[in-house]
């Protein structure tokens, strides 16, 4: 029997990258899948490749309503068994002396306050099944400074500390919640803020930058996701995993 069989889970950001990976290797684990995604059309593609075994709700999870559609979905499949927080954006690289309150607000929003409500709207159903397991995705930009600008390296830290306040209270009760964070990835993210706008600020980015391995795949990253998320790792919580082939280790 497939680890996932049976397993009704939630990916956030699930029409390309770690998203998609992870969705992609959850189905093929026996998992039924919940997709949310901004992005309608890729959102399309990914329930044409993976049929019946994922229902698919495009959405922007900045607005409560949405959050609560992505939750209705999960519970109309039987309940969430695993909450997978991927979506995230960029915050082209604006240090605080330059950031706008646009930019820090819009990633705040979908970087941490979206994970944040998922979290609040799906524990309920975990809980009501005796467990779970939240896997929040966040960077080395949530365990350092020198990743990204001022707005996604304070979302991430927030993602962080938010997977181990979850994980101390609702432990107890069966609910896991870990935090990944992957390095260097070969995704679509600079789709959505990853070009610089700060020609000082992007030269100085370059010295972290300098100390990077290797890119990792989307499948690398969903793999110690989707491990995450079963039931094999029951005694990890609260942790804090990078995946980085070895940046924040130099």
């Amino acid at each position: 029997m497939s680890r996932m069989q049976g397993k009704v889970a939630i990916v956030t950001g699930a029409a390309s990258g770690i998203g998609r990976a992870t969705a992609r290797q959850l189905v093929a684990e026996g998992a039924t899948v919940i997709g949310a995604d901004l992005n309608e059309e890729r959102l399309g593609e990914v329930s044409a490749e993976l049929g019946d075994a994922i229902t698919v709700v495009a959405g922007d999870l900045t607005d409560p309503a949405d959050v609560d559609a992505v939750a209705a979905a999960a519970q109309d499949a039987g309940g969430a068994d695993v909450l997978v927080n991927n979506a995230g954006i960029m915050d082209y690289f604006l240090p605080v002396t330059e950031v706008d309150d646009e930019t820090w607000d819009r990633v705040l929003a979908v970087n941490a306050t979206a994970p944040m409500r998922l979290i609040r709207a799906v524990l309920p159903q975990m809980l009501s099944k005796g467990g779970g397991s939240i896997v929040n995705v966040a960077s080395i930009g949530g365990v350092t400074g020198g990743a990204a600008g001022i707005a996604y390296t304070a979302s991430k830290h927030a993602l962080v500390g938010m997977t181990k306040n979850t994980a101390y209270f609702y432990g107890p009760q069966g609910v896991r919640c870990n935090v990944v964070c992957p390095g260097g990835v070969e995704t679509n993210i600079a789709d959505g803020g990853a070009a610089p706008r700060s020609d000082w600020a992007w030269e100085r980015m370059q010295a972290g930058f300098g100390r990077a391995q290797r890119m990792a795949s989307a499948e690398e990253i969903s793999s110690l996701i989707v491990w995450l998320s079963a039931d094999e790792s029951v005694n990890v919580n609260g942790a804090v995993m990078a995946s980085d082939g070895g940046w924040t280790a130099s």
